[in-house]
């Protein structure tokens, strides 16, 4: 570390910190948890984990793909001590991945089903948020809408629409050509608008405050107060199987997610060497056997924020401990200054969020590479909504090895005909489950025909196979059929 890069290093602290302040809070919100559970989150990811981690550049902290689990886990536990208790199993189980060296396999996960996992988080992030937009304040749901129970707010509206018309703004090349304002973060100037509604609404449409369900962080005036803040474990709810099921799926949609944040940061910014997966899921592990142990949030490598300290020029991970260092002052000291923030705005924020993990253009590409990847994409998308993160990405994989399965079979064997001589070939390795579209050709051959095989390219052929040759060959002769390069011998 010299003088350069703490020229470096210390504004993209500020400006990752500046980025992260609001998903902290609104990831917390989302998740139905108190907003300081975001901010302990992301204290824990900026400083524990970045301290273990092999990566330079990755900054963890809570994750927007991770709420969805989260409220689904709290509902079915019970409670969210259980839940801690499931956290703390799925940290020693990223440690355990870790050490085996287990980091590796994430290149075995198809890439539409990862694809489909992403786009389900922000459909389901899209559908969480749309009633906070709309003025709720506490835990409704979308149906409640068409139901008609739902009370809706003109100030909530206001704010969240003039949010996202700002979050928009910032992605057009009017705002990026402005050097000075590419220093500001998009999601930072839509919560200070917010702010600014709170505070000041009143004296330009009355009743605006009254309408503007804001968060509601405590204020620490020793550390006795913050200790009692601090939500402990269930130690006895290791017992219910249902908290081993949480802990499967947080360890490995934690780790899913940390790892393909690591394997997009590689592509923006190399390292070498190349971090390890295994290093960095362990150091996960930690980062949340110690989030479950002190009451906070799921943590993983997040990308947004990663890619944010890579383009603001950071060079160590001193930006990323900087980051972490202000978030704790934040929360200790400046709560009173944080409870002025609408819970529309960071409604606003996270709805963005959303449409980014789920874009039409995203559909409209899978739709276009064929079947083979849209079926997958599709079917992990509608098993996450339906049944649950774990079981929809199950239901993709299971879906991507059928077609991949279907798509080789059909691909496997080819019979060409030329004149009265037809080449069968053999395009790769053969099994018993060839064995239908293999006696197809062979019926397809009439008699007094020659028949070459070019059977170069596959090394392997099941018994059932050479059975199916077999026989063919021995009845050849009877139809006036000649063979030239028969893979086994003719009786």
């Amino acid at each position: 570390m010299n003088l350069n890069t703490l020229r470096q290093d210390i504004p993209a602290g500020l400006v990752v910190f500046l980025v992260a302040l609001p998903l902290c809070l609104g990831i917390a919100q989302a998740s139905g948890l108190p907003p300081f559970a975001g901010l302990l989150t992301g204290v824990i990811g900026g400083l524990l984990v970045t301290a273990l981690s092999p990566s330079r550049f990755a900054v963890s902290g809570p994750a927007a793909g991770l709420v969805t689990i989260v409220v689904a886990s709290i509902q079915t536990l019970g409670s969210f001590s259980a839940f801690l208790t499931a956290l703390i199993l799925a940290g020693v189980l990223q440690c355990v991945l870790g050490l085996l060296r287990a980091g590796r396999f994430i290149s075995l996960v198809p890439g539409s089903v990862i694809k489909g996992m992403l786009a389900a988080i922000g459909i389901l992030l899209i559908m969480q948020q749309i009633p906070v937009a709309l003025g709720a304040a506490g835990d409704a749901e979308l149906v409640s809408l068409v139901t008609g129970d739902f009370v809706f707010s003109t100030s909530a509206m206001l704010v969240a629409g003039t949010g996202l018309a700002i979050l928009w703004l910032w992605t057009t090349p009017v705002v990026k050509s402005v050097k000075a304002l590419g220093w500001i973060p998009g999601p930072l100037v839509a919560v200070l608008f917010g702010c600014l509604a709170t505070v000041l609404g009143d004296r330009l449409l009355p009743g605006l405050r009254e309408g503007l369900p804001r968060i509601t962080l405590p204020a620490f005036d020793s550390m006795s107060a913050l200790v009692a803040e601090l939500e402990t474990p269930d130690w006895l709810a290791w017992q219910n199987p249902s908290v081993w099921v949480v802990a499967v799926t947080l360890a490995l949609v934690a780790s899913l997610e940390t790892l393909l944040s690591q394997e997009a940061l590689k592509k923006l910014r190399p390292q070498h060497p190349a971090p390890s997966p295994n290093r960095e899921m362990f150091a996960q592990g930690i980062g949340n056997l110690t989030a479950g142990f002190l009451g906070a949030m799921p943590i993983t490598a997040v990308i947004v924020r990663s890619s944010v300290n890579v383009s603001v020029g950071a060079q160590t991970k001193l930006s990323i401990l900087l980051h972490g260092v202000l978030l704790l002052i934040c929360g200790l000291w400046f709560s009173n200054l944080l409870n002025a923030i609408p819970l529309a705005s960071l409604a606003a924020v996270l709805l963005y969020t959303g449409y980014k993990l789920a874009t039409p253009r995203l559909f409209i590409e899978q739709i276009r590479m064929g079947a083979q990847q849209y079926v997958p994409f599709l079917a992990t998308i509608g098993g996450i909504i339906i049944f649950g993160m774990l079981a929809g990405i199950g239901i993709g994989i299971a879906t991507q090895i059928v077609c991949s399965i279907y798509k080789s079979h059909r691909n496997a064997l080819q019979l060409t005909r030329y004149d009265d001589h037809y080449v069968l070939r053999f395009q790769q390795n053969l099994t018993f489950m060839h064995n239908p579209k293999l006696q197809g050709l062979l019926a397809e051959i009439p008699e007094n025909s020659v028949v070459i095989v070019d059977h170069d390219n596959a090394e392997y052929m099941d018994p059932d196979i050479k059975a199916v040759l077999q026989d063919f060959g021995d009845n050849a002769r009877e139809r006036g059929i000649r063979l030239s390069q028969w893979p086994v011998a003719v009786k």
